[in-house]
């Protein structure tokens, strides 16, 4: 069994895990935040949890366009780069329920923001400046950190993005703790989030 599994039972999972699915119908989760928030180690673990795919947004970039993503951006600049960021977070969206982890800057297209909003519901893994530097500092595939002094760049995202990404439907706290534990806070969120939605519905007549 997993570690999830032994804290929480197989059958309370299964079960919480069937009704996120039901409840979804099309929509898919979406995972925004900064680098290093654990978007991609987290959503696989969710993904895994909830029975659904996993798609990491920039790898799925880097297939249809065949270059990693510090080429595109060297190559193209990071507007264009943006604009095929949103078109393939589009596409995947209408091939949902799926469990996706988006790039750092996604979530602050308003495209792509008014998209996830139609076929998703948005997570933003929030998480602290120490936190982010201690992962990132250890993968050289950052273009926005390429220069001398990537925490003060770091700094100015968590200013620039942080009310944004506070649009999400839902925040759960990134922190060194294991992934099982924030991938089922992440789920228990999201029960509770179509809750909601479904007593609204509900008393709304829909």
């Amino acid at each position: 069994m997993s570690t999830t599994d032994d804290i929480l039972g197989a059958t309370h999972i299964s079960e919480l895990a069937k009704s996120i699915r039901e409840r979804l119908g099309h929509r898919s989760i979406v995972l925004v935040g900064l680098m290093g928030a654990g978007k991609s180690t987290v959503g696989k673990k969710l993904a895994t949890l909830v029975e659904l795919p996993f798609f990491d947004a920039d790898h799925e970039i880097e297939k249809v366009s065949t270059m990693t993503i510090p080429e595109l951006f060297e190559s193209y600049g990071e507007a264009e780069f943006r604009d095929l960021e949103r078109r393939v977070i589009a596409r995947m969206l209408e091939d949902g329920p799926i469990v996706l982890a988006t790039g750092g800057g996604a979530y602050m297209n308003d495209q792509t923001r008014r998209a996830i909003a139609s076929d998703g519901i948005s997570l933003w893994l929030k998480a602290e400046l120490d936190v982010l530097m201690g992962r990132v500092v250890r993968k050289q595939n950052r273009p926005l950190l390429k220069n001398d002094d990537p925490r003060g760049v770091m700094e100015r995202l968590m200013s620039e993005r942080y009310p944004v990404y506070a649009l999400a439907d839902l925040t759960v706290n990134s922190r060194e703790e294991k992934k099982e534990v924030i991938a089922f806070e992440a789920m228990q969120a999201i029960a509770q989030h179509l809750d909601g939605i479904a007593v609204t519905n509900k008393e709304s007549g829909k």
